[in-house]
């Protein structure tokens, strides 16, 4: 399980590091550059020949307004991102057919212009299928008139698939990679079962038509039913922390909690297991030989999770860091998040574009109408969440040691199957070149609970540290490095190595220490941020000061109050049904008429210096109940299943001159077949309890 060969030196890395990069902010950093010479071998990606970490970020451009793509894309890359993926629905751009549009926010190529000008090269998720939570996983309507079988090798089905991929194309034209344009691979279906023939008439349709990239890809699971011929399609993974098609209402149900357990095992069964099987196969901790001669990427590790209307999990910070850091502990190293911003569903000619109980296919859940906030690390108006910032230090760590990281091989000293909260042991692993290594940490399992581990050292390329045992926290998640960087082991995480300076981040509730290579010991060291180094060019950070490394900054304004509301109609209790999928199913248009009406009316004052300024001000709603509409000048312009936290919207968003809004609240039913967090309030009935102006950062 080692590769000596492929060991590189600090030195040379720094120099390769500063060569591409020079000191240029990390907004502006060409971190995989445009253009470049691109293959791939069993590790990963390689860039003009050199191993990569890429993290890759999944935005939706047609569910973010056109005049936003800009901004957000640069907080994207500011995150750490270093590759955009996206999917293309069909059903977005020809709702109606033969009426393709690919205007305003659907307008592919604009996006990546936008893309091309941060640096950022792009996967395209071509479908025809995409699922992600879109009606029918973006098949229009009109197909299913056709008689013919969806997501199958039946002519007239790849005849409209061969039209689609051709319209498409006019939007990449002159974009691709060869091109010096940012697209840099394709995505055939999502989460395809049947034969390996399908995938492979989908790549044909593409190369005949004119694509031509450094490589294609598709999703790994579930396995398919005939092999794929090795090296056509590089299969991605991935995982999530629960999931709202999960028909249970109860917490922690599924498999989710194999994802905060170190394993060689590449595919996950929790996902979409509303209409997914797994073979035995599947489960096993044996790699398939074709498979494990792949690098291990992942293309859905989840930066968040959608609400159901029957299932409404919330996702924590520490999931989806935990996540992340166990994946790349695992052997990953491509971390590719999805969702990683949020977005809200473009509005539809003939139907509204989310995915429910009463469409004709992907008709498994209720999502919102218009929300697709997904919790992701930059939400749904372009708000930074918690764990935006917690995985930031991940992200720099794969960017500036991803070189060294990358051909290094997983090892798993402790046992890879383990029952759901299993507390007897400490979980963790190591990648080694047989020189240097990582060891990655993680106590943390979402609901478990997990207790702190006493008297803990490990034993790694010949090197056992700490000397003296440590107590590893309750919830703990974190990287050692062994023998990298001038250090002989520390217990405190790498984060970044540029402009000679080596940066560590200090682990809450691990004592610091900092063993060099020349034989000195620091003890007990306390952070200095960048004011001050610790030792020669080392620097130890706060997590706080990791996670705000090279960031921008921004003045923080106030939340303000809204007083202006008044109550105009009481609610009514209505009878949730069950939907075709036999879950509760989400109100009707006639359910809406039996809710709570609110009129929330701005001060001009406010109006004037909220509404005015792009990306400014969220409208923040706290209350209680099943779920809220928010209306301007009679238009549904946001919705919210509730889950016990604010429902926001962006006020840069609302008509010109709007100053009055409409709010519309459903009462909780007493018993509803609803899962709800454990933090919500379930009281039934509803209430409003404030409404204020937050700034969106």
């Amino acid at each position: 399980m080692k590769s000596p060969s492929h060991h590189i030196e600090m030195s040379s890395l720094l120099v390769l590091f500063f060569a591409l990069l020079g000191s240029l902010p990390l907004a502006a950093q060409p971190s995989l550059p445009l253009g470049a010479a691109v293959s791939w071998d069993r590790h990963t990606l390689l860039f003009d020949g050199h191993h990569v970490c890429p993290v890759m970020g999944e935005i939706h451009y047609s569910r973010v307004p056109a005049d936003e793509w800009a901004t957000e894309v640069r907080k994207m890359h500011e995150g750490g991102v270093t590759i955009i993926a996206a999917y293309v629905f069909w059903n977005h751009i020809e709702e109606v057919e033969n009426q393709f549009d690919w205007s305003g926010q659907r307008d592919l190529r604009r996006f990546l212009e936008v893309c091309k000008a941060e640096g950022l090269p792009v996967v395209l998720r071509l479908g025809p299928w995409c699922h992600g939570e879109v009606r029918n996983g973006g098949l229009p309507d009109w197909l299913f008139q056709k008689q013919c079988r969806m997501r199958s090798e039946d002519p007239v089905f790849l005849t409209y698939v061969t039209r689609l991929y051709r319209q498409i194309f006019t939007q990449v034209q002159g974009l691709q990679w060869k091109d010096g344009g940012p697209v840099l691979a394709a995505q055939f279906d999502n989460e395809y079962r049947g034969p390996a023939s399908y995938l492979l008439a989908l790549k044909r349709i593409a190369l005949t038509i004119g694509f031509d990239l450094p490589f294609y890809t598709r999703t790994g699971w579930p396995e398919l039913t005939t092999p794929m011929p090795f090296g056509e399609m590089l299969p991605l993974y991935g995982d999530y922390a629960d999931g709202f098609w999960d028909k249970s209402t109860q917490e922690g149900v599924g498999n989710y909690y194999k994802a905060f357990n170190f394993k060689g095992q590449r595919v996950a069964t929790s996902i979409g297991t509303d209409f997914l099987t797994y073979s035995k196969d599947s489960t096993s901790s044996i790699l398939h030989s074709a498979s494990a001669t792949y690098p291990y990427f992942t293309c859905e590790l989840g930066g968040g999770m959608a609400t159901a209307y029957h299932r409404r999990p919330y996702v924590y910070p520490e999931d989806a860091y935990s996540m992340a850091l166990v994946k790349l502990g695992s052997g990953s190293n491509l971390l590719g998040y999805y969702m990683y911003h949020g977005g809200t569903n473009p509005e539809g000619r003939l139907h509204t574009l989310n995915e429910c109980q009463t469409s004709p296919f992907t008709a498994n859940n209720d999502l919102p109408v218009c929300t697709y906030d997904f919790q992701a690390p930059l939400g749904e108006f372009g708000q930074t969440n918690p764990q935006y910032y917690r995985l930031r230090p991940l992200h720099l760590f794969m960017q500036d040691f991803g070189e060294l990281l990358a051909p290094m091989e997983a090892s798993f000293p402790v046992q890879q199957d383990l029952r759901q909260g299993d507390d007897t042991q400490l979980r963790w692993s190591f990648r080694s070149d047989g020189k240097s290594a990582f060891v990655f940490i993680n106590n943390y399992e979402r609901f478990a609970n997990l207790t702190a581990k006493r008297g803990v050292q490990f034993e790694v390329c010949g090197v056992r540290f700490p000397q003296k045992p440590i107590t590893i926290p309750a919830g703990c998640a974190a990287i050692f490095p062994v023998n990298v960087a001038g250090i002989h082991y520390a217990t405190a995480q790498l984060v970044s190595c540029r402009d000679d300076k080596i940066c560590l981040m200090q682990v809450p509730g691990v004592p610091t220490t900092i063993v060099l290579q020349n034989g000195r010991t620091l003890n007990n060291v306390k952070p200095q941020g960048l004011s001050r180094p610790v030792s020669g060019n080392i620097y130890l950070l706060s997590r706080d000061e990791a996670e705000n490394l090279f960031l921008p900054t921004h003045a923080s304004l106030p939340a303000t109050d809204i007083p202006f509301v008044r109550i105009l109609k009481a609610a009514t209790p209505r009878v949730i049904q069950k939907g075709k999928a036999k879950v509760a199913a989400a109100p009707t248009e006639e359910d809406w008429q039996q809710a709570a009406v609110y009129r929330i009316k701005f001060p001009v004052a406010a109006a004037d210096s909220s509404l005015s300024t792009p990306h400014s001000s969220l409208l923040s709603i706290t209350y209680r109940g099943d779920c809220a509409r928010l209306f301007a000048n009679g238009r549904l312009v946001a919705d919210n299943f509730y889950y016990g936290r604010p429902f926001l919207y962006g006020l840069w968003r609302l008509p010109t001159g709007c100053t009055e809004l409409e709010l519309r609240i459903l009462p909780l039913q007493p018993d509803a077949p609803i899962y709800l967090p454990r933090e919500a309030d379930r009281t039934p009935g509803e209430a409003l309890s404030s409404i204020s102006l937050i700034p969106c950062k």
